[in-house]
């Protein structure tokens, strides 16, 4: 699952910004000089967090139902989204060298056609992962 939903406690401080805590998430946390920064902030940290328990496969906790959350005079509740495919393909697009083993008549025949071997098996796998999910 790459698609998550969160609420997250938004304490707005004695100078005007924008603290905010995922109270789900251990050390899920930031804040915005405006509303909109810290929701901007949230979405980023919220994605950050939450693949970082996917790379690290630790479990994903469920999260707190908003009504469940008690808040304080300064304080309230906003639901977070986040997907940490498109966070991944935005921030962790680094070049990975594979190396696989093809049959030699098929290696001739793509060469003989221009095939860009990387080309082809990144899309053939972006093909297959869509069939999986």
């Amino acid at each position: 699952m790459s698609k998550y939903v969160y609420a997250a406690v938004f304490t707005k401080e004695e100078d005007g910004n924008y603290s905010v805590v995922f109270n789900d998430l251990e050390g899920c946390y930031t804040c915005g000089s405006t509303l909109e920064e810290a929701i901007e902030m949230a979405e980023d940290v919220l994605a950050l967090t939450l693949y970082g328990y996917e790379k690290d496969r630790r479990k994903i906790p469920e999260p707190t139902d908003s009504a469940d959350i008690k808040t304080n005079e300064n304080e309230f509740v906003n639901y977070i989204v986040c997907d940490t495919l498109e966070y991944r393909k935005m921030y962790n697009n680094k070049a990975i060298k594979k190396t696989l083993t093809i049959p030699e008549w098929l290696n001739e025949e793509a060469l003989n056609n221009n095939i860009n071997f990387s080309a082809v098996l990144q899309e053939a796998l972006q093909e297959k992962l869509k069939k999986m999910a």
